[in-house]
């Protein structure tokens, strides 16, 4: 396992209801298991596009044992898969983490851990971007990270604006070592890079996290997996000004237990503008939590855990972003617990600003899914999607369908 991933107070406001109880009106499919030279370790988001095509990455295997982006193409008997791009782990980079982003033109982009160029071994990753001539695929890289003052090590899913900008962040680097969040700009035929914010690792931070930051209203909203106040952790919110910088804001800051601590995956921001995310330690027993924010005039968000996880057979160890369905319920997935290699939970409103949580799925290995450390994504036809790490027929990772 990558480093990005070898992970293994504000109290809350009310004691959650527990049902481990799986539901049986859902379904989990495995729509396909990966091989070596298809692609290995598929720890990556999903994406789809608007003919319900599914865009990810694995962290190894392909042609050159680098890595790959896929896109699964559905049809009337099945699912077909076509390796886009295979990483050769050199300039190009490799060990592409976290899946791709697509823009309105059909491009996609994404960011490599490893290769490229700069002082780290084995190179300290890339941006890039895939678009499609013909019936191939062309790789570009936007940036090769160098070390330095602009990062290393991008493993985090990156965001693209409606003008083609693409925003991201580094675990490490920048000029106090603990990461970076960036800006890469298509200018003249070329890629103008810039730092937007550098974690110093005190109260702003430190170690941006996994997740691809949300872009609303011009403002993007992240997490930091350690640092603040209390060294657990952070959300953040950064806000263009008039001369081309970006004013950083910490909107809550992480206690640890009976909080959360770690905050790895993506945020999901809902209409009334509450944010929920989870954290991979924390909660009331240290095994992970799922937390709600609700914004403030001024300050620090309020925040609170809508539910801590128990003793691993309901999930524990979220490394995912939440999907909500249109009742209002929430899922997600854990990377460890319930048989022993994760599940899919999900977080029922009881009312009173209340949740029950339940098991929906509880992977089991080959050959369903093994170890989800993402969560889902909906298409616009309101189908689930994620993939595991390990699971499937080959134990090298799957792509699951999930039926609420």
């Amino acid at each position: 396992m990558n480093a990005l991933i070898r992970i293994k107070n504000a109290a809350p406001v009310f004691v959650i209801a527990l049902s481990l109880v799986t539901a049986t009106a859902t379904t989990t499919d495995v729509i396909f298991s990966f091989e070596e030279d298809e692609g290995e370790y598929a720890d990556t988001d999903l994406e789809t596009d608007s003919a319900g095509n599914i865009y990810g990455t694995t962290v190894l295997g392909g042609e050159f044992g680098g890595g790959t982006v896929f896109q699964l193409h559905p049809t009337p008997t099945g699912w077909e898969h076509a390796v886009l791009y295979s990483f050769t782990g050199g300039v190009d980079g490799g060990e592409p983490y976290k899946g791709v982003t697509i823009d309105r033109r059909g491009n996609l982009y994404g960011t490599a851990v490893t290769g490229g160029s700069g002082s780290c071994e084995g190179g300290c990753g890339v941006a890039y971007k895939l678009t499609k001539s013909g019936g191939t695929w062309n790789q570009t890289v936007i940036h090769a990270f160098t070390g330095g003052d602009d990062g290393s090590g991008p493993g985090a899913r990156v965001t693209v604006d409606r003008s083609g900008n693409v925003y991201g962040m580094t675990p490490t680097g920048g000029a106090y070592g603990v990461g970076t969040i960036y800006k890469i700009h298509p200018h003249a035929g070329s890629w103008e890079f810039q730092v937007i914010h550098t974690f110093t690792g005190g109260d702003d931070g430190a170690t941006g996290s996994a997740g691809r930051m949300l872009l609303q209203h011009g403002r993007l909203y992240g997490a930091a997996t350690v640092g603040g106040l209390y060294g657990s952790g952070v959300v953040f919110e950064l806000t263009p000004t008039a001369v081309g910088e970006w004013d950083f804001r910490v909107l809550y800051s992480f206690h640890g237990q009976p909080d959360g601590s770690f905050p790895y995956g993506a945020l999901l921001r809902v209409g009334s503008g509450k944010i929920y995310g989870t954290t991979y330690y924390g909660g009331e027993n240290g095994i992970g939590s799922v937390y709600e924010l609700s914004p403030r005039s001024v300050g620090e968000w309020d925040g609170r855990v809508i539910y801590s996880f128990q003793t691993g057979s309901d999930g524990n160890s979220p490394i995912s972003n939440l999907v909500r369905d249109a009742a209002g319920n929430l899922y997600g997935t854990t990377s460890e617990g319930g048989l022993g290699s994760g599940t899919i939970f999900k977080l029922a409103p009881i009312g009173g600003g209340q949740w029950t949580e339940s098991v929906v799925h509880p992977f089991a290995g080959p050959p369903d899914g093994g170890f989800s450390y993402n969560g889902m994504v909906v298409d616009r036809f309101g189908n689930f999607y994620g993939a595991t790490v390990h699971g499937g027929d080959d134990d090298d990772g799957c792509v699951y369908k999930f039926t609420p």
